[in-house]
């Protein structure tokens, strides 16, 4: 899965314009010979390996939205983030990520809440670096019919208390999260109830006759409405979004991993805080940098993020140099910019430059050292 291009991590995700926003180019080694298959299956790597690996996913919705986040090129199997030094980025199934963290294979990864939650099972050696990466949202949600004896039924409490379910005769439920979703109804009260395990639309599953209820991730709850089916009270089992995670034992023990984990953190979280957000440039006359912030602190939408910046601006004339204007800069919401444009405008301000953000560095993410304690480092 290599090839060699120029690799802008500066991306937009779909749902917000997001992006890791640095400028990389991606290297790829030269095609090799296949290797040799034991048993219809790839030698395995050296346990000592030297290379960090990053798992994305490979296909689906989350698939998607990770590759424009990093602007990888999805029909290789393989990458390297030159910037992110001596790691690979690996293409897995998200579910295959998860296994091959905890199997040592890989090093780092993005997946789904849901899909840690279903196949980490708890596993005290997968860690949750950054828990929301505001793209690929979803809830894991209990669905069932609008008609029929479930007409009335609107929460678990009521589905639980449905005579309908005995042993003999418990209530079906479809789903493909065969962890997850037997923990729930147990948590639940659920009593009496059977799963059949499916993966894909399970939306037909009750009209079909061949499930009661399903249990699968919601979006917006336009199909599950055009199916005739209905969320109910109680019913979310989690809110799910992308996560980036790490194996405990390759930050521990592995070199160098704990590093990256840190540089992709501050990355993220930079780039995360600049969404939507401008740097507007302008030029103001005025009589001192102290009268024009005055004047720039006077409108409600000019305040920025800690206050503008004002700075002389220099030019000559009649052989003398003077400083009859100022640049002011201030970071600017998109939601606000135009009344930002007609407010300096109303003050004075011309020469107008508005450019987007990239990255906003803060002081260290209270992430890190949470990672750290974690870590018991």
């Amino acid at each position: 899965m290599f090839t060699t291009m120029n690799l802008p991590l500066h991306a937009s995700l779909p749902l917000s314009s997001r992006s890791w926003c640095c400028y990389a180019s991606l290297s790829v080694p030269q095609p090799q010979a296949e290797p040799q298959l034991l048993n219809g299956n790839p030698p395995a790597r050296p346990l000592d390996r030297k290379e960090i690996r990053l798992g994305l996913p490979s296909k689906g919705r989350m698939s998607a939205d990770t590759l424009e986040l990093l602007k990888v090129n999805p029909r290789q199997y393989v990458a390297e983030i030159p910037q992110l030094s001596n790691l690979e980025v690996w293409f897995q199934r998200p579910k295959d990520i998860v296994r091959k963290l905890l199997s040592g294979d890989l090093d780092l990864g993005i997946v789904g809440l849901d899909t840690v939650s279903e196949h980490g099972q708890c596993n005290e050696d997968l860690i949750i670096v950054h828990e929301a990466l505001e793209y690929g949202d979803c809830r894991l949600s209990l669905a069932i019919p609008q008609y029929g004896i479930f007409e009335n039924v609107n929460s678990v409490e009521e589905l639980a208390k449905m005579p309908q379910w005995t042993e003999d005769k418990p209530l079906r439920v479809a789903t493909g999260f065969s962890y997850l979703g037997p923990k729930f109804m147990k948590e639940s009260g659920l009593k009496h109830v059977t799963f059949s395990t499916a993966d894909g639309a399970l939306e037909a599953a009750p009209a079909m006759g061949i499930a009661d209820a399903i249990l699968d991730l919601v979006s917006s709850g336009t199909t599950l409405r055009e199916n005739n089916l209905k969320e109910i009270k109680g019913g979310v089992v989690l809110e799910s979004q992308a996560v980036l995670i790490a194996s405990r034992k390759s930050m521990i023990q592995r070199k160098g991993v704990l590093e990256t984990t840190h540089e992709m953190l501050e990355r993220l979280e930079a780039h995360l805080r600049a969404i939507g957000q401008f740097t507007v440039t302008a030029n103001m006359r005025g009589s001192s940098a102290e009268e024009v912030a005055e004047r720039i602190l006077s409108q409600p939408s000019l305040a920025g993020l800690q206050g503008p910046t004002v700075s002389p601006v220099f030019c000559k004339r009649d052989g003398k140099v003077t400083s009859d204007y100022y640049a002011i800069v201030i970071c600017v919401p998109k939601k606000a910019l135009y009344k930002s444009i007609q407010q300096l405008r109303a003050i004075g301000g011309s020469g107008v430059l508005i450019s987007p953000l990239t990255y906003i560095f803060d002081e260290e993410t209270p992430r890190w050292r949470q990672l750290l304690s974690k870590l018991g480092l």
